[in-house]
């Protein structure tokens, strides 16, 4: 991932010389478990951890240099690794064990590390969005379908379905951390051929991963289930994001992002106030989506295995859970700094000379006895000129010989309009944050 989307949390997760200490590890516990069961010499196995190489920099660069000459990477890091150990103790580092059962090993417990971060960022995001939800409970405005005003709402109603969608995210971060956070240790083609069961579930107590059956690999549908739930995340910043955006626009300008002194909109024009976290979101978000379809491609390997998936995985489980993690910090950073504006949202919502009433007039004169065919259509033609003429449409329906007058107080009554929406914030509020 580049320098601007990074995090150094995530970095430290996914960075080569983690992965490398994460190698190292399972080499090291693997020979102690071997040690456990009498296969290999307590005494060797106390070497191998005394002498093991510090996983830092200049490790790194040992192995890359050895690697020039192997070509694979878990050949090279062997090596380096017998080599700091030095023989006879040196030998029983990979004893028994194939290339996957350490690196797919690795990899499952850097992203069980990876959701971690992404799940503790989730719940943060969602306590912003559960503040800003009851901040702004009462905070009347317009909903809109397909861009055109509808019936009234509140914000805090739109911040709490938000709040609710990110809950449900999060359930899919917890779920998908189970699913990855396993571990094998079963040899070539999963056979325990060269390596007892034993020395596998020892492994796996020391690290907190779940023994789980095998072919040379662990079956990559717990990958893509990891990078189903990243998307699902992006996808829910982005709900955010792009609705954000759309209130932001000159002609709606009903929120705007904070915008902090010395801070350019535009290198050309002065006046900018751009929404450019909100579109950062919505741009990153495509590159997490995309992600998941190659990790579902990922799921079908020849046999027992191939390598098709490994240079995939490199790029898209590193990118998709720092970006995912990036985005859910960028979006409560946004949202604390939210400008929303109420005055606005009122304006708009009276923009449309009344016509957010016309469902609660139509019911009315269903209950009054007319078809509802008819009423539509009574309703229908006063909306258009309404619309047409400018004209407030309560004005145009006390003229209209078709209307019963005595209903439109009811049915114009905004409070009666929202009454219902504590159900909503019920919901909220039996979210355990």
């Amino acid at each position: 991932m580049i320098p601007r989307y990074s995090t150094p949390e995530m970095d430290a997760v996914w960075s080569d010389t983690s992965k490398f200490a994460r190698w190292l590890e399972v080499e090291l516990l693997a020979t102690e478990g071997h040690a456990a069961v009498g296969v290999v010499p307590q005494k060797a196995a106390t070497i191998c951890r005394e002498n093991a190489p510090v996983a830092d920099d200049a490790f790194l660069q040992k192995i890359l240099e050895r690697e020039a000459i192997t070509d694979h990477d878990v050949a090279a890091f062997v090596d380096v690794t017998q080599d700091a150990i030095n023989d006879p103790a040196g030998s029983w580092i990979h004893y028994g064990l194939t290339s996957s059962d350490v690196g797919d090993t690795a990899l499952c417990w850097a992203m069980r590390d990876a959701a971690d971060l992404m799940i503790d960022a989730s719940t943060e995001l969602l306590e912003a969005m559960i503040s800003l939800a009851h901040e702004h409970r009462d905070t009347v405005m317009i909903g809109r379908t397909h861009g055109i005003h509808a019936e009234p709402t509140t914000f805090g109603a739109k911040v709490a379905l938000w709040a609710l969608q990110i809950d449900r995210d999060r359930k899919r971060l917890r779920t998908a951390r189970a699913a990855v956070a396993v571990m094998k240790l079963s040899g070539a083609v999963g056979t325990y051929s060269n390596i007892p069961p034993e020395v596998e579930q020892f492994v796996g107590d020391a690290l907190g991963l779940a023994p789980v059956p095998a072919t040379q690999v662990i079956a990559r549908d717990r990958h893509a289930e990891f990078l189903y739930a990243c998307s699902s995340v992006a996808a829910t910043c982005e709900l955010v994001a792009v609705e954000l955006r759309h209130l932001q626009r000159t002609e709606v300008r009903e929120v705007q992002e904070g915008f902090k002194p010395g801070q350019k909109g535009s290198s050309a024009m002065p006046h900018k106030r751009n929404p450019i976290s909100a579109e950062t979101i919505s741009g990153l978000a495509r590159i997490v989506r995309s992600n998941l379809l190659a990790g579902l491609q990922d799921i079908a390997l020849w046999h027992e295995r191939d390598i098709s998936h490994s240079s995939v995985e490199r790029v898209i489980l590193p990118d998709s859970s720092q970006l995912a993690f990036y985005m859910m910090r960028r979006l409560r950073q946004l949202l604390a700094g939210l400008i929303v504006m109420p005055e606005r949202m009122q304006a708009n919502l009276d923009a449309s000379y009344g016509l957010v009433f016309s469902q609660p007039v139509l019911l009315s004169l269903v209950q009054g006895g007319k078809t509802r065919d008819e009423a539509y259509r009574i309703v229908q033609r006063n909306a258009m000129q309404a619309w047409d003429e400018g004209t407030a449409f309560r004005t145009l329906l006390e003229a209209d010989a078709d209307v019963d007058n005595a209903v439109l107080d009811d049915a114009f009554d905004l409070r009666r309009s929202l009454s219902n929406l504590g159900r909503v914030f019920d919901q909220l509020d039996a979210i355990d944050v």
